[in-house]
């Protein structure tokens, strides 16, 4: 079996809800950083075997395969297909998982994966709430309720709770890892370390009207201090977690293009990076989030390495209490963790937060000369993906 190799990594800077990309069908968003990776590898686009793309809700917009609507607006042919993945939040992350398994098997030699979110053209949960007036009903089917009897509905807000209490995790420390993310996101762009990952889009720039370049992650609070964040009002009364230590809502793209050897002889290109090892695993729903503990864990065992051969890690800001518990519970260097910020400044546009990540361990790596990264994500549902990557 061959490997599996990333040849080109991208992002749109994130927009906030109601801002800069709100303009944005997000098809035509996907599309665009659909050609923005085909621009940047130089891969002819009849060369791309198949577009997989992460999307949460999967409705509206980006309803009917939004990954085969993508490809039909952007510039490849019509012979190029494409089919979307949703697992919560890591949707974008297990499209990755998908097409490196596609490549790696010689099925395919080159693969789009990627995934795009619109959260203000169509809000988070919008498919539930939907359903839910016409009546259409929801997921707790009665053999799920018989097996978690007290159990309402799963809520990632609980689960977050829930983790911050397990691993002891008071409101003060959440609030300085929320000061450090937005810190880390303000030196990571003044000093231009997201200049290679980000694709500029045009948009329109509110107050004058005119056409310019989204390029700077809009959620990032430049005047963000411990004393702001404290001030935010929390989500459940006698809780521990508020909007300024959630992440962020945000619509954006995200996509990497994976690769077989014989992909990379086709394209002429010289690989990023390798797929060293992909997991994933299931665990509790009801607290939910928990999962990127063990399933890191599982991976590196897996892997036959330790916490300490990797040299960079992104796991996804959904909650403050998730890193941390994270850090807690493998030991790792928390000057490894999210170097560049993460969801709580960067925001997370769910479907497209998985490559959206990978995209900025890819550059970090390359960066900072680190060999291994490892990636994960809380997911809905109680799930978790890992990835760890080497920069080559």
């Amino acid at each position: 079996m061959t490997d599996a190799y990333i040849v080109s990594a991208l992002r749109t800077a994130g927009g906030r809800r109601g801002g800069r990309l709100a303009g944005w069908h997000p098809v035509d968003l996907a599309a665009t950083l659909i050609d923005g990776l085909v621009a940047r590898s130089k891969a002819p686009p009849d060369t791309i075997d198949d577009v997989i793309l992460g999307c949460v809700g999967q409705v509206g917009e980006q309803a009917a395969n939004v990954a085969r609507n993508a490809v039909l607006a952007s510039g490849l042919p019509e012979s190029v297909p494409g089919t979307s993945v949703d697992r919560q939040c890591g949707s974008s992350q297990q499209a990755l998982h998908f097409a490196a398994q596609a490549v790696m098997s010689g099925t395919m030699d080159i693969v789009i994966a990627g995934g795009v979110e619109s959260m203000t053209r169509v809000p988070m949960g919008t498919p539930l709430t939907l359903a839910r007036k016409a009546d259409m009903g929801i997921y707790m089917s009665p053999g799920i309720r018989q097996r978690y009897a007290d159990t309402e509905l799963f809520s990632q807000f609980e689960g977050a709770e829930m983790v911050a209490a397990k691993y002891g995790i008071e409101r003060a420390a959440l609030d300085e890892f929320a000061l450090e993310s937005h810190q880390r996101a303000i030196r990571a762009t003044q000093t231009g370390a997201f200049d290679d990952e980000i694709l500029p889009v045009p948009v329109l720039d509110p107050e004058t009207g005119e056409q310019v370049e989204h390029r700077v992650d809009e959620g990032i609070r430049f005047d963000a201090t411990i004393d702001s964040i404290a001030g935010v009002k929390l989500l459940a009364e006698n809780g521990r977690i508020s909007a300024a230590t959630a992440s962020q809502i945000c619509d954006g793209a995200s996509g990497v293009m994976v690769v077989n050897e014989a992909g990379l002889k086709r394209l002429g290109v010289e690989p990023l990076a390798r797929i060293h090892h992909m997991s994933v695993l299931g665990h509790d729903p009801v607290i939910m989030l928990e999962a990127p503990l063990p399933a890191t864990h599982r991976a590196l065992d897996r892997a036959g390495m330790t916490i300490d051969d990797i040299d960079l890690f992104e796991v996804n800001e959904a909650f403050a209490p998730i890193p941390l518990a994270w850090l807690q519970y493998t030991g790792a260097d928390a000057e490894r963790m999210n170097v560049n910020g993460g969801a709580i400044a960067l925001g997370h546009p769910l479907g497209a937060s998985g490559t959206k990540l990978m995209t900025t361990l890819v550059h970090a790596l390359r960066a900072r000369g680190g060999r291994y990264g490892l990636q994960t994500m809380c997911e809905g549902g109680g799930m978790a993906n890992v990835t760890i990557i080497e920069r080559l």
